[in-house]
């Protein structure tokens, strides 16, 4: 009887440690490692049948590589939205990264007043600039604008009613919507008005002796347009005075200067018991939660349980002082500079580039197109822009950029890949053209 015989026996781990190829990945990575990635691969072979010595080693090599290569990574963003929320929003000013970087790499006085020697607030740090650009008397930093919200609710209206209009209950990403923080925050929500009209008198009608606030939501990621009104942060203070609660504003983007028809941070301080807003959006900081407004309920944020939970770290601390400081000094953000860089300037850098990449062989064709702020901010607002628009397949042209070193995001416009400028920082137009060529390369050798 002739006996079949069944496949060779897969290599055992220590055997294949000691062998030349496996030797080299443990120069690189250390040996438990390494004898992990083996016994993963071996695992796999099991399933989907035996691999030769070669191929083996590369996908050892390939798994070491997959498992301690980078995942977060710089990108180059040729969208044209400037505030893009998947890439990161605002990019932080050298300065302000470099203060981040250097307080990261040693120690620092992020609660140590230096100059009694004694426990200081991680929050006096950026205080003092906050107070001085808004004209508040207070201020809080915190981790995001929700958690400010979310605290903001929590101190200052617990177990009470807020007022609020219901045209305003906005929905940010993620599925994070204002009822929700104020259920969580324990407050009790009251609607008031519609959707497209509220006025004073719809606060007031509403306001009984549970009321603890008045609250005003900015729609900074929508627009309603229209037969529409809305009550001026103005009258509501009145109202709020009159009726001895507090008026709250979650101004959301946060403009420190006048951009558009967007209000101001300053404006809302001076009706405003306390104004949130982001520090990543249009401030061009770091992600960040900013209250600022009277003493007295900023101080009731700051002594509450949950300040704690969402105190902001010492990384985030230094790049939103030198952020805030460069705003005092008038030195615009990156964010600024790419709002209101003029479309000629734009469109020499895509001139120069175009002419560039003729030299190598590809044909570009430069378009007028819109910019979009993005984050949530400003909506409806388009920023005249100059578009490069590629030559080829446009979503092979979009991967092979997206999968490039360094990544580059462009969009689709009319059937056609197109990079936009305006959000291509500055010293990244060499980098855009060298992944435009090897993008064309690439999709020329797989057609």
């Amino acid at each position: 009887m002739r006996h079949l015989r069944g496949p060779a026996p897969l290599p055992g781990v220590g055997r294949l440690l000691n062998e030349a190829g496996y030797r080299r990945l443990r120069e690189r990575y250390p040996y438990a490692l390494v004898a992990d990635a083996i016994r993963d691969q071996l695992a796999h072979e099991r399933s989907a049948g035996a691999v030769g010595d070669a191929e083996r080693v590369e996908e050892v090599g390939a798994r070491l590589a997959a498992w301690t290569g980078p995942r977060l990574r710089r990108v180059v963003n040729a969208t044209g939205v400037v505030l893009h929320t998947n890439l990161g929003r605002a990019p932080l000013s050298r300065a302000a990264a470099a203060a981040a970087a250097d307080v990261a790499a040693g120690y620092s006085n992020l609660e140590l007043d230096l100059e009694t020697g004694r426990r200081g607030d991680r929050s006096s740090l950026v205080a003092p600039l906050l107070t001085r650009l808004t004209g508040a008397e207070a201020a809080l930093v915190v981790n995001n604008n929700a958690a400010a919200v979310l605290l903001m609710l929590s101190a200052l209206a617990r177990g009470r009613e807020v007022v609020v209009s219901r045209g305003e209950q906005v929905e940010i990403g993620g599925s994070f919507r204002m009822p929700d923080v104020m259920r969580l925050s324990g407050a009790r929500m009251v609607e008031v008005g519609t959707t497209n009209r509220t006025r004073t008198a719809d606060y007031e009608a509403a306001a009984g002796d549970r009321t603890a606030a008045l609250l005003r939501v900015h729609t900074s990621n929508f627009r309603i347009t229209g037969f529409t009104e809305s009550a001026p942060l103005a009258e509501l203070a009145q109202l709020a005075h009159r009726l001895g609660v507090l008026l709250l504003d979650d101004v959301g983007s946060g403009a420190l200067e006048e951009l558009f028809d967007e209000p101001t941070v300053a404006e809302a301080v001076l009706h405003a018991d306390v104004v949130t807003f982001s520090g990543d959006k249009l401030p061009g900081g770091p992600q960040a939660g900013i209250a600022v407004g009277r003493a007295a309920p900023i101080g009731r944020m700051a002594k509450h349980p949950l300040a704690r939970a969402v105190r902001v770290d010492k990384m985030t601390l230094a790049a939103l002082e030198v952020t805030l400081r460069e705003r005092l000094l008038g030195s615009a953000s990156p964010v600024s500079r790419m709002l209101t860089s003029p479309p000629d300037e734009l469109r020499r850098r895509a001139g120069y580039l175009m002419v560039r990449l003729q030299e190598r062989g590809i044909e570009c064709e430069r378009v007028e197109g819109a910019s979009a702020v993005g984050g949530g901010s400003l909506p409806g607002h388009e920023v005249p822009t100059v578009l490069l628009a590629l030559p080829g397949p446009a979503s092979r042209l979009a991967a092979a950029l997206r999968r490039g070193e360094p990544p580059v995001l462009a969009r689709i416009e009319g059937g056609r890949c197109c990079v936009d400028l305006r959000t291509v920082l500055r010293g990244e137009d060499d980098l855009l053209q060298d992944a435009i060529e090897a993008a064309c390369a690439a999709c020329a050798t797989v057609s």
